[in-house]
């Protein structure tokens, strides 16, 4: 703990006068921290046994009471970040649906990914199946090997290379296929538009995207081109993998999501403890946060730049984690309230002999430069974050379900997949541990596509041909 440590009693030679003053101290029964100031916090020294407590002074709430008032924090504070995590992926998948549904380019099966070899020509449905198996068994070597590449990279601290990596990446993207995007929307909807207007738009629309995720931008503009990207990238997974072999890839997909982040030695359970053991943020273009989040690893500035800097996140980030849930005040005193709590839990204790210390916290704006970057990932940590991984496959998913043209079918992916996502953040606030996002929202997902193509479609079909209406 920061501060110095200074006793609260007297000297050897004057017990009772140490006692009184003891009394005194903690003799307030109306004050939250006990005789401490606002930036004191008490702790306990199994050394000597404590003053009696007067018989009338006020009850202290039990740790029970405590804990049910933090889970009400929780739920008050923690129920827009649910709804804030809704929103971006509704959005994305809404993206996908309606390019699907008005962009045939994504929906003709001409070409193929170089990972998907075998591409179910046959007519014979085993060999189909045989084919999508086959393909998808090989897209999964290579994720993984790809995913452990990266784990290796990020434990020996090489994130140049990962740098290097991820803005390459988000170049294509944002560069290329984009623009093989705006070229299949403005032929869909027959839209003329000159090459030097499409370069410069997709010039500025790059660059920008650039330095949203891999720099510093507004939060919204960040979550938009993360959103975007998202949804490119699903495009393409619908366009170029072969029929059968998209099904069978989600369903291998969060088996393998499963096991990544719960084994022991999963490779995202790794990264996640390695960065947690580090103090340090995932890289902002594979994780869509709620909150502020810049990659500020290996960023190092000095003097008169790094104030003036830490000052404007500070204030960034303030304003954003009000939008989020958190206004500014719980900000600002969740460090206290916590330090509160745990005074109250140990002056509640009996059964232990204590004595009263005062341990001194130096306010925030004495503060070092590791002290603040500390609070401020602090901070950051509030907002929930969840994989552009899974933006991109509950988006296939529902691309997928309205590629065949059934709206029953594509709005009860829909459905499920934030019935899903809804339990999976139900299980994170319960467990409070990182949480693999798309077993439950594929698998839910997975079933209503069967049982609504298979079951409501035959019925809505007889229905409508029947001429009879509910």
């Amino acid at each position: 703990m920061d501060g110095h440590v200074s006793e609260a009693s007297g000297t050897r030679d004057k017990p009772l006068e140490a006692e009184d003053r003891l009394r005194k101290k903690i003799k307030q029964p109306r004050e939250r921290n006990y005789g401490a100031t606002s930036n004191d916090v008490i702790v306990v020294n199994p050394a000597q046994p404590p003053p009696q407590d007067p018989p009338h002074r006020d009850r202290r709430p039990t740790q029970q009471e405590m804990e049910e008032d933090e889970e009400k924090e929780i739920l008050k504070y923690g129920a827009k970040h649910v709804i804030k995590l809704f929103v971006p992926v509704t959005l994305c998948m809404m993206v996908v649906v309606m390019t699907v549904n008005s962009v045939s380019f994504y929906t003709v099966k001409d070409v193929y990914l170089i990972y998907t070899p075998f591409h179910e020509t046959s007519k014979d449905t085993g060999v189909k199946i045989w084919n999508a198996l086959a393909n998808s068994m090989i897209l999964m070597v290579v994720i993984i090997i790809m995913t452990v590449l990266l784990i290796l990279l990020y434990k020996n601290r090489c994130y140049k290379i990962i740098h290097g990596w991820l803005i390459m990446s988000s170049f294509m993207l944002l560069f290329l296929f984009s623009y093989l995007y705006l070229e299949e929307v403005m032929r869909a909807y027959n839209i003329p538009m000159d090459y030097p207007t499409a370069l410069f738009i997709m010039w500025n629309f790059g660059v920008v995207g650039m330095i949203a995720i891999h720099w510093q931008s507004p939060l919204r503009l960040q979550q938009a081109y993360l959103i975007f990207v998202s949804a490119l990238m699903a495009l393409v997974f619908v366009k170029y993998l072969p029929e059968y072999t998209t099904w069978v890839v989600l369903g291998v997909i969060s088996i393998w999501d499963l096991v990544a982040v719960l084994s022991p030695r999963g490779p995202l359970r790794i990264l996640v403890e390695t960065a947690q053991e580090r103090n340090e943020q995932i890289f902002p273009a594979l994780i869509y946060s709620s909150t502020v989040l810049y990659s500020i690893v290996g960023m190092t500035t000095t003097g008169t730049e790094t104030g003036n800097e830490t000052r404007r996140l500070n204030e960034n980030q303030d304003a954003s984690a009000d939008q989020a849930g958190f206004n500014q005040e719980w900000a600002s005193t969740t460090r206290q309230r916590v330090q509160q709590r745990q005074i109250e839990v140990q002056a509640n204790d009996q059964s232990h002999p204590t004595q009263y210390r005062t341990v001194t916290r130096p306010p925030s704006d004495n503060l070092t430069e590791a002290q603040r970057h500390q609070q401020q990932m602090e901070e950051e940590e509030r907002g929930i974050k969840l994989g552009l991984g899974d933006f991109i496959f509950y988006s296939v998913l529902v691309g997928k379900a309205s590629s065949y043209g059934d709206w029953n079918t594509t709005i009860a992916c829909f459905v499920a997949i934030l019935i899903g996502l809804c339990l999976t953040l139900l299980l994170l606030a319960v467990t409070r541990k990182a949480l693999p996002a798309l077993p439950i929202s594929i698998t839910f997902g997975l079933f209503f596509c069967v049982t609504t193509s298979v079951l409501v479609k035959p019925f809505t079909e007889t229905l409508a041909a029947e001429q009879v209406f509910i």
